[in-house]
This record gives structure tokens, sequence and C-alpha cells, in this order.
């Protein structure tokens, strides 16, 4: 093992003071702030603009505390009290620009549910924004109720924040239909599986590299001199941990570029939706994927003498890390549905399938996801046995590519 660490850790400072890494490593956040930035200069630049206009009819005597909290949580509003009734609140805001109508009624207390009167020019965010009004409602609620059972459970019931619809309005002042925004925050699923998914995309795309590293040694006889002193064995595993540090250097690089941006822009509170526990879980898929790919693209690497001249066969494997894309349509529209599980079992599509279906169930299928695990786990231990037998050989034949016949008798020889 110590050998593989010098390995990985001279692929590490080889590749530190590579101008090409060192270009991508800077480059690609440059670039993420030039396109974040570069459309708000055209914008106009006006920070009023943003500025939502709130109009508020209390009924429940909550003003000061909404008032409050507003103040508090330093949200783009411009907070006032109206008398329109809620029927005229949807006539109106048709009328006006960058504008909310929120009624605060005894009905808003009794249903647990707020119905936001939106301008069309206002921001989908607004939703999220609102859930601020929560808390005095909720402290009102318990004011007012009890404790028994039927009262608790009104209290669990909570609040919830919607978009009121503008269609044909109810005798009552409602809307023919009233949609809750789901209480289970999406967001808490899918931001930790986009902060996987970024992960596992850019360690696999900084593992493909290591085709490259192991074809240009072999091809410039360099790997005779390293064999000398280190097995093929700690060879391969060396680059294998070096390449992963490589890349999760580029992924902290640019997540610390890159996330106080969004958090700013989006104004959310992102390390609240990180820091869950589910996320090991999604980091866990991330890194069995670049071993995965990591072991087949070390072990290819060893076969290919010249890399302009590579056949379809090596070209084939190199898309592999690819191939979940064409699950992504039938994951989306039904993430349960049978194709979304056959990617899930699947070791090659794996990590990436199940990433993508975490990240938007409700509940998690955890017998499956165990099953998965296994299976993949059990796949990365047979496609490493199977890489270290293809780079031992493949690394010192000199001369041509390898030829997939010639690949299959090493596996068994």
């Amino acid at each position: 093992m110590r050998n593989s660490l010098k390995v990985a850790k001279w692929e590490i400072k080889r590749n530190m003071m590579n101008k090409s890494f060192i270009i991508s490593l800077l480059l690609t956040p440059a670039l993420f702030m030039f396109f974040f930035f570069v459309p708000q200069l055209f914008s106009g630049g006006d920070d009023n603009a943003d500025t939502v206009k709130v109009f508020v009819l209390d009924e429940l005597g909550v003003w000061d505390d909404v008032k409050a909290i507003v103040e508090t949580q330093d949200l783009n509003w411009d907070l006032l009290l109206t008398e329109v009734t809620e029927p005229e609140m949807q006539e109106q805001v048709t009328d006006t620009e960058n504008t909310v109508y929120i009624p605060l009624t005894e009905k808003t207390l009794n249903e647990g549910l707020i119905n936001l009167y939106m301008s069309e020019d206002v921001s989908e965010n607004f939703v999220y924004e609102a859930y601020t009004l929560e808390a005095p409602l909720r402290q009102l609620q318990i004011d007012r109720l009890g404790l028994s059972e039927e009262q608790k459970n009104v209290i669990a019931k909570g609040i919830s924040v919607q978009q009121a619809d503008l269609g044909e309005a109810t005798s009552d002042g409602g809307t023919a239909e009233n949609e809750a925004v789901d209480e289970n925050d999406p967001l808490k699923r899918v931001i930790p599986g986009a902060f996987a998914g970024i992960i596992l995309f850019s360690i696999v795309m900084t593992g493909m590299m290591i085709f490259t590293s192991a074809s240009q040694e072999k091809k410039e006889k360099v790997a005779e001199i390293i064999l000398s002193s280190v097995t093929p064995g700690e060879l391969m595993q060396g680059k294998i941990i070096g390449y992963f540090v490589l890349g999760i250097t580029q992924v902290v690089v640019w997540l610390a570029v890159g996330m106080p941006l969004v958090a700013w822009k989006l104004e959310l509170p992102l390390m609240e939706y990180l820091l869950v526990p589910e996320l090991l879980l999604l980091l866990l898929l991330a890194v069995s994927g670049y071993l995965l790919f990591s072991s087949i693209f070390v072990a290819i690497g060893a076969t290919v003498e010249d890399m302009t001249a590579t056949s379809n066969f090596q070209g084939i494997v190199m898309m592999l890390p690819f191939l979940p894309l064409i699950f992504i349509g039938p994951i989306i529209s039904d993430p349960s549905g049978i194709i979304a599980k056959i990617g899930s079992f699947f070791p090659i599509t794996s990590p990436a399938v199940w990433i993508i279906r975490l990240s938007m169930l409700d509940e998690w299928p955890w017998i499956e996801i165990i099953i998965a695990l296994a299976i993949l786990f059990v796949t990365i231990w047979l496609m490493m046995k199977a890489a270290g037998k293809i780079f031992k050989i493949g690394i010192l034949m000199y001369g041509k590519n390898a030829t997939p016949k010639e690949i299959w008798k090493w596996l068994w020889a």
C-alpha cells in the first residue's frame, strides 16, 4: 500500500504541474462566474426592480409579528397593509406588476393554507420565501387551541403555501382548485442529489485521464522503469487513488466558487440542504461509480499502444460513463418504473441512475438500494481483479493495440 500511495503522490504532483490541468481547474469556475454575472450587466442593475409589493389583509391581528419576521429575514418585500378582500385580490393582481396579495383570515387559519395572489412577473421563489409567515400563524393556532388530540392534529398539519389559481373563483372567495405546495420541500432531495451528481461527473471525467496516462507511459516505455520499483497492482492502485484525489480537488475548487454564488443568487440555505444524512449514501454512490469506471479505464489504457489508432472497442469503453443518459427520460417521468429499476441494478448505470431516482422519490426503497449496492460492490471487486490481470500483461505489451480476443484470454490466464 505504501508503494501505491507513492505512485498516487507522483501522479498528483505531475498533474498539478500540468498546464492543461491548471487551466481546466481555474478556467471552469472563471467561465461559470462570467456567465453568472454577464446577464446581470444587461439587466439594467436596478435593485428596486426586484422589490415585491406585498399587500397583507390582516384579520388575525398578526401584522406586527409578520413585519418583524420579514425584517429579520431581510426579504426584498415592500410590506403594506390592505383592506382589499380576498375576492377582490384576484381581480386587482391581474392589473399590477411585481405585486402579491396575501389574505390572513380566519379561513386561512382554519384550513392551514395561505393563498398567494401573485402577478405574473413575480418569481416562483416567492412561494418559498412566504413560508416565513408560517411561524406567527402556527403560534396563533397554539394560543387559540387547547391540548386535545383533535387540536394537536390541527397544529401538526401546519400552514402550507400555494400560488392562488387566477381561474374561476368560487362563491366563498376562494378558487376552484387549491393544490398546496408539498410540505416535503423537493429541494431537500434535489440539492443533495445534484451535489452528488456533480461529484460523480467530475471525478469520472478526471478518471478518464487514467486511460491517457497508462497509454502514454506504455508508448514512451516509462512503465518498464516504474515496474522495476513497484508491482503492476501497486501501479494500478496508485493511479486510481491519485486521479481520485485530482477529481476531488477539481470538485472542491469548482464548488467553492459555485455554491456561494448559487446560494446568493437563489437566496437558498444550501448548507442546510446538504448537511443531511442522506448525502452520505449519495456520495457513496458517486465514489462507487468512480471506482468502477476507473478500473475499466486503467485496464483498457494499458492495452492501447497508440491513442490515435485506438480501436472501436476502446472507443466504446470510453462511452460507458454516458450510458445512464438513455435512462434520464423514463426516470424523470416515472422514478419507480420498470426502466428506472433496471438501470438501478445494472452496475454500469447504477450509481448515476440511483442518484437521479433518490433526488425525486419521496420515500427511498431501502431494500432495492441494499440489493443494488451489493451488486455494485461485488462488480467493483470483480472488475478490480480483472483490471489487475489485464493491466499486468497489457502494460508490458508493445507494438500493437490488444484485441478483445486477447484481453479475454488474459482474464482467464
